[in-house]
């Protein structure tokens, strides 16, 4: 079985082979985020403690946290889970994985160092591998430098310099996200005038359409009433005009 150790603090990564099934032996029935003495793969790791974070068997499925058995088994996935990548919208597959116990049918078994232990181990602790790139988003950059909001963020933007394929000398830095610029702000004082504009202006309207309907209101309590009053006279008449 192959185990592939990685150690955040240095970003570096070791894959060794065991062969050795007493060594095996210690890592089988163990589930992925549990936490093992790391001493019985070899005096080497002696004092540190690894998690498990997963692994593939011999036909390459992966193994996925929550399935509590050691075997591979068919579920039925949709787009957000784990070990399925969905091609359309929507669309759920039945796939093939492997459960979150360790077993003997494993051929490739993930570790974290959780806990460094007292001896250094060659090509993992004992050096580092820097980050290659900085910071994009403006908040983290202050975050990083610890800035203040007057301090101008595109001074303390993590560039790199390299040669092109021209020989040419290039400094090659990213675009800053979420960066407060004046036009920004002056585009939100834009979209803050017109939706008050249009609250200022949906007022108007609504007074002239309430002012045009007592209008009107008014208008037919006229004529209802001089329509009742032609009746009331007319009868009148032809009641004078029958006596």
């Amino acid at each position: 079985m192959k185990i592939n150790i990685s150690y955040p603090a240095t970003a570096m990564q070791k894959v060794i082979d065991i062969d050795d099934e007493k060594k095996l032996q210690n890592l089988y029935d163990r589930r992925m985020a549990q936490e093992i003495d790391a001493g019985v793969l070899g005096d080497e790791f002696k004092g540190y403690v690894m998690r498990i974070s997963g692994g593939n068997d011999k036909q390459g499925f992966p193994m996925k946290q929550g399935i509590l058995t050691n075997t591979r088994v068919r579920l039925l996935l949709a787009e957000g889970q784990k070990c399925y990548r969905a091609r359309r919208k929507g669309e759920r597959k039945r796939a093939s994985v492997r459960g979150c116990i360790v077993s003997h049918d494993i051929s490739v078994l993930n570790l974290v160092v959780t806990k460094k232990g007292d001896a250094e181990v060659p090509g993992l602790t004992d050096d580092s591998v820097p980050r290659r790139l900085g910071p994009k988003r403006a908040s983290k950059i202050r975050n990083l430098f610890n800035l203040t909001k007057e301090d101008d963020v595109r001074k303390y933007v993590i560039a790199r310099e390299f040669e092109n394929k021209k020989g040419k000398k290039v400094r090659k830095a990213p675009k800053i996200q979420r960066l407060i610029t004046p036009l920004m702000l002056q585009r939100k004082r834009a979209r803050k005038a017109d939706k008050l504009a249009s609250v200022k202006n949906t007022k108007a309207e609504a007074a002239e359409y309430k002012k045009l309907m007592a209008q009107r209101l008014a208008e037919q309590k006229e004529a209802r009433r001089s329509a009742i009053s032609k009746r009331r006279s007319s009868r009148k008449s032809q009641k004078q005009a029958s006596a």
